[in-house]
Parts: C-alpha cells; structure tokens; sequence
C-alpha cells in the first residue's frame, strides 16, 4: 500500500455554531465538538470570526484558545478583527475577503490588489508573535503578491476544484492546484489548503507534496450528523493519509 506523507488536518467547527445559533440555545456546542475532533486525531481546530457572528462568537474563541492544541483564528482585513486577533494570540491567523451577503468564503483574498494594505495587517500580527497565511486563490499573481506581504503562509483556495462539473474540470484545476503550491514553496511560503474538500475528492489535493495542513469544516460537521464527530474525523483522516 502506498503510504502518504503526513498531512496535517484542521477542523472547523464554524458550522456546529451555525447549528446553535439558528435556535439561540447553549447547544450543539463547538468547544465540544472541537475536543471529540481533537480525540479523533485532528491537528488542530479552525474558526471564523465574522462581522455578524452567525456562527462562532468571542467567547467560542476565547474557550477555544485556551482549551485547544492548535487554533487558527480566520478572519477579515478589518480593525476591529486584528485588534481581537492581537488579544487571542491564535497560532496561526489566516486571512480572509469576507462579504455580509455571502452564504460561505466565495474566493481567495485579493492580496494583489491591495498589497500594502494587506502587508501592514500581516504586519502587525506577526509583530505580536502570531503567525500569518493568507487564504489566496491558486494564482500566480496572488502568490508572489502573498510573499511580498512578509507572511509566513498561504492557503490555497481549492473551491473551483471541489466544485468543478466534469472530470476534465477536476483535472484542470488539480494541475492550476499543483502548480500554485509549488511556486508557493519557492517563494518561500508555507503551503496549506482548504474548502469544499470531502472525502470523496480530498486525496489527491493531500498528495500535492508542499501542503502541509488541509482546513477542513462543512463535511466533517455534516458527516458527523449520521456518524458522530469523532467517526468523521477518522474517517477524513484515513481519507487524506492513505
């Protein structure tokens, strides 16, 4: 059997609050559902902190912060987001476009466009000690614009291949994948990646040989509906390491 390398999976318990919430009760909880993860063999726990909290709320990332191995702290180019960041002291923070409207993150950070607004964030979060990637499309421009910024990582928006309509669509984008992850790693960036992956199409996204850490959230937290979370969490682990 042909054994992968050791890819790294995060899982965001975003959408356990977007359960919570649609009811304003205490529960499903998401700082539960982020220990039976982390029992599971998970890697570490993502959240997204947005404008209108729909789902996960500061107190669900301050319990999370301080009960969790490894936290990556999503959130927006905007004051109020770094200042609270600054104050969390995630281990990774990874930064995303966010849009009031949107249902879910519908592409990749516009670094190219706005490169010394996005350096002066990176900035200032890698000055209080937290670790930065951005989450980009797999774009050369938006590659060597994301090492211009000074930040130490990238994640690859893998959404027009998980949402791709053919076989000769999957194929395309895997190469567009393939070939962003290894410009990122000479550019020297750090390489991970994320949304949209499930089990069925997230094997060959892990065998790109620069991502090193998959974000994975809405397919965990809908398969653990039938299976439970800890059952989900194996089951995408033995999915991406083979």
């Amino acid at each position: 059997m042909l054994v992968m390398k050791r890819v790294r999976l995060s899982i965001n318990v975003d959408h356990v609050a977007t359960v919570r919430n649609a009811r304003g009760t205490v529960y499903p909880d998401p700082v539960h559902a982020a220990v039976l993860a982390e029992k599971a063999g998970a890697d570490g726990i993502t959240i997204h902190l947005r404008e209108d909290r729909r789902h996960i709320r500061e107190r669900d990332a301050e319990i999370l912060r301080a009960t969790t191995e490894r936290l990556n702290l999503e959130l927006a180019c905007s004051s109020e987001m770094i200042e609270f960041a600054q104050q969390l002291q995630p281990d990774l923070a990874t930064l995303v476009p966010e849009r009031r409207e949107e249902l879910t993150t519908e592409g990749g950070l516009n670094v190219a466009g706005d490169v010394d607004g996005v350096t002066q964030t990176v900035q200032m979060l890698q000055e209080k000690g937290i670790a930065v990637s951005l989450f980009i499309d797999p774009e050369t421009a938006q590659i060597d614009a994301a090492a211009a910024t000074g930040a130490r990582f990238v994640e690859l928006h893998t959404g027009r291949y998980a949402d791709a309509p053919s076989e000769a669509r999957i194929e395309k984008e895997l190469v567009a994948l393939r070939k962003a992850a290894a410009h990122a790693g000479q550019a020297g960036l750090r390489v991970n990646a994320g949304h949209g992956l499930r089990l069925q199409n997230v094997r060959p996204v892990a065998s790109i040989p620069e991502i090193e850490e998959l974000s994975i959230g809405h397919a965990i937290v809908a398969r653990a509906i039938y299976v439970g979370m800890e059952a989900a969490v194996r089951e995408m682990l033995e999915a991406l390491r083979g």
